[in-house]
């Protein structure tokens, strides 16, 4: 595990000190940068007695590369990375817990939607592929504004495998496909999130239905419509 990230974009780095401060080891901003926000991060990261540091904004993007840094990048400790081991341990103290787990999404715009999907319906962690799939970058951390720094993301060898563990503990699996499929909801014993969250037991099968999207690669609406789809899921 890294001993530090780099995390930019003014939303990202605001919401880190203001959830997180304990975490922030520094905070650099952009000497061109005076505005109002600029002086909101600065004055927070001042009241958490975290280092400050005016850089030229050149120096920036020689640091982070052609990316939307917007004149603030921030030295962070990240949330420790969790395994199997760690996801079925934080199950046996979770109450009612709800995951989300992703297949196929490599775009990091689409990670870091269905970070902030996740975070919002209050989710244990997110489950991805670790293989032929998007991971956390400092681009995730920027979409997901951050939900990357407080919702675990579990990356596992085997998708199938670790839903099936899930399974054995007692959790419902309801699968969403793409071009408007059914999703399928399977019982396995114990108690249910599902029953839990909405009041009922599960119908023998329950429906989603998305519209379908184009296949080619995102940002913008796509990531949008993918993080709604999370919404809905979750």
């Amino acid at each position: 595990m890294k001993r530090s990230e780099t995390i930019y974009g003014m939303h990202a780095v605001r919401v880190m000190l203001e959830r997180h401060a304990q975490r922030v080891l520094n905070v650099r901003l952009a000497e061109q940068r005076g505005d109002a926000r600029v002086r909101e991060i600065e004055e927070l990261a001042h009241r958490a007695e975290r280092p400050v540091q005016r850089v030229d904004m050149h120096s920036l993007r020689q640091e982070l590369g052609d990316v939307a840094h917007q004149g603030v990048a921030a030295e962070i400790t990240p949330i420790p990375p969790w395994g199997e081991d760690e996801l079925l341990e934080a199950l046996q103290s979770a109450r009612a817990p709800v995951l989300l787990a992703l297949d196929g999404v490599q775009d990091p715009q689409n990670l870091g939607a269905c970070l902030r999907s996740a975070d919002a319906c209050g989710a244990l962690a997110v489950i991805v592929p670790r293989d032929r799939a998007a991971q956390v970058t400092p681009a995730v951390r920027k979409v997901a504004a951050g939900a990357a720094e407080t919702t675990p993301v579990v990356a596992v060898t085997n998708l199938v495998r670790t839903l099936k563990l899930l399974k054995d503990a007692g959790l419902w699996i309801i699968g969403a496909d793409d071009p408007g499929a059914r999703c399928g909801s399977h019982r396995t014993g114990g108690p249910r999130a599902w029953r839990r969250r909405i009041g009922t037991s599960p119908p023998d099968a329950a429906e989603l239905r998305f519209p379908r999207e184009p296949a080619a690669a995102g940002g913008g609406r796509e990531s949008q419509r993918l993080g709604r789809r999370g919404d809905v899921a979750l």
